[in-house]
């Protein structure tokens, strides 16, 4: 049910996409999605990620998502927290998007 309500209030284009995050025990995903065509722009994970703590992990994929975002020429984005609430691991994340650049 708060997927639901957080993401009635969430619609993107193509010039500021949705920032939709993942997190299961182990990684952490993230995902830069235009709704209006269907597709992902950039994705990242922590798969790749082995040193620091989860926090730390998802800080810096929130770096390496804003990195894309930039090559891409996306400045903006719509935050997805999904189903989770904005705390830990999906607060880091976001924190790192912004310190890279990416607005929300």
């Amino acid at each position: 049910m708060r997927k639901r309500r957080s993401r009635a209030r969430i619609s993107s284009t193509s010039e500021c996409p949705r920032l939709s995050v993942f997190r299961s025990n182990k990684y952490t995903y993230a995902q830069l999605i235009d709704d209006t065509a269907g597709k992902t722009l950039a994705s990242v994970s922590t798969l790749d990620i082995k040193k620091g703590k989860k926090a730390e992990q998802a800080k810096e994929i929130g770096q390496k998502l804003a990195e894309q975002a930039k090559k891409l020429g996306i400045k903006k984005a719509v935050f997805d927290r999904g189903a989770y609430k904005f705390h830990g691991r999906v607060k880091a994340l976001a924190d790192g998007a912004r310190e890279g650049g990416l607005k929300f």
